[in-house]
């Protein structure tokens, strides 16, 4: 391809690459500006209480995992008790 076709083409493509760059969303949390931005779905108060309820319930079967684990070493000690 000649370099005068070729160069131009690849400098319009480096600057829509860099253009895109401005307007994508950089990530879960944040926004894209202008025109393009909405409010991200985690953001949403249902979707973080949700994610909250997800993370208490997971807690919670971790503290009964570790709990019932404690009472079978405890029982494997002492079996008497």
């Amino acid at each position: 391809m000649l370099d005068r076709l070729y160069l131009p083409l690849l400098g319009l493509a480096a600057l829509a690459a860099i253009a895109l760059s401005l307007v994508w969303p950089q990530g879960l949390g944040a926004r894209s500006p202008g025109p393009f931005g909405h409010t991200p779905v985690q953001q949403t108060p249902a979707v973080q209480a949700a994610m909250k309820r997800e993370a208490d319930a997971s807690q919670q079967r971790l503290t009964q995992t570790r709990q019932a684990v404690r009472s079978l070493q405890s029982q494997a000690i002492a079996p008497s008790q």
